[in-house]
């Protein structure tokens, strides 16, 4: 099997972990004398929020929780090439356990807000430029990385899984492999693509033209309008470029962002709660169905909307500074793992399950952990080896300007 092949459609695949951004100070740009202070005037940043950039250490934490729920999914909540590399059913193997492990694909979802939140307050007063370099930099090293990785552990002749062509390898490299046609070596990079037609909006519509309250939330409500007018419309072009059913989770986080920039908000408020309720409800039409013997799992709608939820309050509560006391320095590390750990944990998961419980003979649960944990070391390396060298060099050469 290929690596891209039988990798479930979107929302069963997997996250992706946006930037770990500090919180930068807070004052709108261009203040000048005679000009409401912060806090001191409507649409201005509330009273507190000022002063030396801070790290959002929950928010690092709330990421890697999302990615271990995912892990969860691929490795015991779904069937699949996993099961081939368990040597049966993950049903079989987790009987208990599978049935909530099943759970663990709605970590996307929580990704998503996550993203929302992150690229607004990364792309608040920044140049297109340099919005650009820090998203290239920060996206694609990693995922070069993984992606020759698994190229060569598929092809080693005792891995029981192929790569893709290489020709389809090499279109891999542009990120673009699913709007182009071709096989995917990453199967959970479908969330990349979400990702980058939402940077995209934001950077045309918001970036660009520079980031302002009035701004934000004029995008928020024109994109949650548009992409119920693309859902009805059945229009694929709209609907590729307009994502409706993805795009309730990344409002929802500029919502969310717009409330721990100015504080307690009527207007935010309601952004999160409309983009909540939409959310919601593609998140239950697209992972429940009636109980069904022949079906993996069965989600119930109570538990799909109450972790949709959770991945809401979570954000909201990091927006409001009520997780400032989780300010343990793990939590960066944590964050800074938690994308290279996407990238590769699904793929390579496989390898590495088959060889610890069928070639060594570890029980179930001991090669769950295991792998889990040979593939944050595996993000670690990454991290350290791959991204701390390759991002700045990356992003000093994208973001220096031309000079004629």
């Amino acid at each position: 099997m290929t690596a891209g092949a039988g990798a479930p459609p979107a929302p069963e695949a997997g996250p992706i972990a946006p930037a770990p951004v500090s919180v930068p100070s807070q004052r709108e740009p261009g203040l000048g004398p005679g000009q409401p202070e912060p806090g001191q005037g409507p649409g201005q940043p509330a009273p507190g929020r000022k002063g030396q950039p801070v790290r959002l250490r929950a928010l690092d934490g709330l990421r890697l929780l999302a990615a271990l729920m995912v892990a969860a999914y691929h490795y015991g909540g779904r069937d699949g090439e996993i099961a081939q590399a368990w040597g049966a059913s993950p049903r079989h193997i987790f009987p208990t356990a599978s049935s909530y492990f099943a759970y663990g694909c709605l970590g996307v979802q929580i990704f998503f807000v996550i993203s929302g939140f992150v690229i607004c307050m990364s792309g608040w007063g920044r140049p297109l430029r340099s919005f650009f370099a820090s998203r290239v930099s920060r996206l694609f090293p990693a995922y070069w990385a993984a992606i020759l990785l698994i190229t060569v552990v598929f092809a080693l002749p005792w891995v029981a899984f192929e790569t893709v062509s290489p020709s389809d390898t090499l279109v891999n490299l542009t990120m673009l492999q699913q709007p182009l046609g071709a096989d995917r070596v990453l199967g959970v990079c479908w969330t990349l693509w979400a990702e980058l037609r939402f940077y995209a909006l934001f950077a045309l519509f918001v970036v660009l033209p520079g980031a302002g309250r009035q701004r934000v939330v004029l995008f928020c409500a024109v994109w949650t309008l548009a992409a119920a007018v693309t859902d009805a419309a059945n229009q694929p072009l709209l609907d590729l470029i307009l994502m409706p059913n993805y795009a309730p989770y990344f409002i929802g986080g500029i919502g969310l962002y717009l409330i721990h920039r100015y504080g307690h908000d009527a207007t935010a408020w309601g952004i999160v709660a409309l983009s909540f309720l939409i959310g919601q409800h593609y998140a239950v039409s697209e992972l429940w169905h009636r109980p069904n013997p022949d079906f993996f799992s069965y989600r119930s709608t109570f538990g799909i909307v109450a972790i949709v939820a959770f991945g809401y309050l979570a954000v909201a509560l990091v927006a409001l500074g009520k997780l400032n006391w989780a300010n343990w320095r793990w939590l960066t590390v944590a964050g800074a793992l938690t994308y290279p750990f996407y990238l590769v944990h699904e793929h390579l998961g496989w390898v590495v399950v088959g060889y610890l419980h069928r070639t060594l003979g570890l029980p179930s649960y001991a090669t769950f952990a295991l792998t889990i944990l040979l593939m944050l070391t595996l993000a670690w390396l990454l991290y350290r080896f791959v991204e701390q060298r390759l991002t700045p060099v990356l992003k000093r050469s994208l973001s220096a300007a031309r000079v004629r």
